[in-house]
Formats: C-alpha cells, sequence, structure tokens
C-alpha cells in the first residue's frame, strides 16, 4: 500500500504532464471497474502501453479502482441487468451475441456491461478533473513543500546530487 502512495507522489512530482498522469489513472480506472478477463481490457492495456502514460499511475489507478469495482459490483450488475433486459435493445444484444469475436467482450455479464458502461461514462470527466488537480497540486502544495527548509536543505546535500545525477543517466 506505501509504494502505490510512493508511485503516486512520484508521478505527480515527476516532469511528465499532468494529461499523462490523468489519463493513465482513467485508463486504470477501466480496468480496475470491470471484470479483468474481457476483450475491452486487453484493448485498454494494449492503448495504455503504446500511447504515452505514466505506467506507475496507470497501475495505481487499476488497484485503487479494483478495490472500488469490488464494492460496487452489485450495483454494476443492477445497471446490466437493466441493460439486458430492455426490450429496445433485445435484438442488439441477439446480433451481438451472434458474433464469436463479440462473446470475448463479454457483454452478455451484467457486472461487466454495467462497469463499463459507468467507466465510459466517467472517463473524461475523471481525466478533466485530475487534470485539474494534478496541475493544482503543482503549483500551490509542491511549490509550498520546495520552500520548505528541510527539503532545501536535502536538495543541498551530496545524495540528492547523486541521486540527480542517476536519473539523469
Amino acid at each position: 500500500m506505501f509504494t502505490l502512495i510512493a508511485k503516486l507522489f512520484i508521478a505527480l512530482n515527476s516532469e511528465d504532464s499532468p494529461k499523462q498522469i490523468s489519463y493513465a489513472i482513467a485508463l486504470g480506472m477501466i480496468i480496475g471497474l470491470t471484470p479483468l478477463l474481457s476483450l475491452h481490457n486487453l484493448l485498454i492495456l494494449l492503448i495504455a502501453f503504446l500511447v504515452r502514460v505514466h505506467l506507475g499511475s496507470f497501475f495505481v489507478g487499476w488497484t485503487l479502482f479494483s478495490i472500488l469495482g469490488l464494492l460496487f459490483a452489485p450495483l454494476f450488475a443492477s445497471l446490466g441487468q437493466y441493460l439486458l433486459t430492455l426490450p429496445a435493445l433485445e435484438s442488439t444484444w441477439d446480433a451481438l451475441y451472434q458474433f464469436s469475436f463479440m462473446r470475448l467482450a463479454h457483454f452478455h455479464h451484467t457486472t461487466t456491461l454495467g462497469a463499463l458502461l459507468v467507466s465510459l461514462v466517467l472517463f473524461f470527466p475523471l481525466v478533466f478533473i485530475l487534470n485539474f488537480l494534478i496541475a493544482e497540486y503543482r503549483t500551490h502544495i509542491m511549490a509550498f513543500i520546495l520552500k520548505l527548509r528541510l527539503v532545501q536543505m536535502l536538495k543541498a546535500s551530496k545524495v540528492y546530487k547523486i541521486y540527480n545525477s542517476l536519473q539523469g543517466a
């Protein structure tokens, strides 16, 4: 747990753009909220590894939202049940289930369908909120922490200079 928090603070204090961190956490949210073994999670993993996002933040988001996904699974199942039994969508689900490829997506599972819908709806709002919060953190809180006397003493030490030289290598 402490390593996850440490990774999050390393990401927040890194040179990476707030958008990279925001998108990474939002992609981790999709995988975390939905059941793991589905086609869309494979696609999300592929996107996370091919697009330039902060992978540490991706795994932190995945872990945190996995816990939330377990807590909200009954609500996701209820939403998925509602969508699967909606008479207007019945023919759509039947048509999708006829394709072997779409069976791998597991849209016939109530929890998968409900969680995927919720995570897709929350994706862009979460990105914008996180982007704003990270920018505010970097301008206000991180600036305050860097002004502390203890931090300035640590930055002046030889250990920090060695650490910085190793980071650049």
